[in-house]
């Protein structure tokens, strides 16, 4: 997410109540997590296990809550709670804005593109030419969306990410300031839910498919042409390749990358990332070939058994 300026990391400092490290002038651009960051943004690390990844981002600014040596060209926020305060910075920079029409004044529609009844369009969306978007579907506020979509009833973009941290008194929520982008020719099906990305894009990307009931999580990329059937789930940080076939009910695990053309049948469990270019079943996954000699050699366990009575 980037700021609609450039501030000095002093008035960061000011804004979450936190000193700083650095030049008081130091360029903040933005803030991301630490998958997407970029030179000028702000990532927060709030475990010592992560603390030399993010030192060692390409972030160029910390939110650290130890006082650490600060790498050079970088400066540095320390705060006793860089979660709370990341908090902080996505709701001064990108606050929440209620409702007043079930179409906002602020949207921009193409030429050509249908909104059925009971649709609701938020702030900032940006709806491309000739797209359909059935009854009850819901699009939250910054959603992009390009040409030829179509979008069936009851679909939701653009909802919180699913991302907490534990605390005493239960679990604390990271709020999401980024959005989702629909690319050209996607068509996404009845009751999918698309979240936002926390500070980046979830992306679907040109001419992908996608059948009912399907979930994707926060900051996603899914790339072009690819097929996603019924009751799929693909968890947050995930990297789907262009021409990806994946078969229903199929779960994945956060973080990993499925590469182009490979294909995962029904109801496997992905828990790490997968070549392109091969065909993957069960759970965990393995090449389907393999997987499946190994359940006909499953099934020959009785037999063996008897002939060593």
């Amino acid at each position: 997410m980037k700021f609609p300026k450039i501030y000095p990391i002093k008035e960061i400092a000011a804004i979450i109540g936190c000193e700083f490290v650095g030049d008081e002038n130091f360029p903040v651009h933005g803030m991301n997590e630490i998958h997407v960051v970029e030179p000028g943004d702000i990532v927060f690390v709030d475990h010592p296990k992560y603390y030399d990844k993010a030192l060692q981002s390409a972030a160029t600014i910390v939110l650290i809550n130890k006082e650490v040596e600060c790498p050079e060209d970088k400066a540095l926020l320390v705060s006793d709670d860089p979660f709370r305060d990341f908090n902080k910075l996505t709701k001064h920079f990108m606050p929440f804005k209620a409702a007043n029409a079930t179409v906002s004044e602020t949207v921009q529609i193409g030429e050509g593109t249908i909104i059925q009844p009971n649709a609701f369009v938020g702030h900032n969306v940006k709806i491309g030419k000739n797209c359909l978007i059935h009854p009850n579907v819901i699009i939250y506020d910054n959603t992009v969306i390009g040409d030829n979509v179509i979008i069936h009833a009851g679909t939701v973009l653009g909802a919180d990410a699913f991302y907490y941290k534990k605390r005493p008194e239960g679990f604390d929520q990271l709020l999401s300031g980024g959005r989702v982008v629909i690319k050209d020719n996607v068509g996404l099906g009845a009751l999918c839910t698309i979240d936002k990305g926390v500070t980046g894009d979830t992306t679907i990307g040109e001419g992908t498919k996608i059948d009912n009931q399907v979930h994707i999580g926060h900051d996603t990329v899914i790339g072009k042409k690819c097929l996603i059937a019924a009751q799929t789930g693909i968890a947050g940080c995930v990297v789907i390749e262009d021409e990806v076939t994946i078969w229903g009910q199929v779960g994945t695990t956060s973080g990993i990358t499925i590469g182009s053309k490979a294909v995962l049948f029904a109801q496997s469990g992905i828990s790490k990332s997968l070549e392109g270019g091969k065909v993957y079943f069960g759970t965990p996954a393995e090449e389907s070939r393999e997987k499946l000699k190994q359940m006909a050699y499953v099934k020959r366990i009785p037999e063996i058994i008897e002939k060593l009575k």
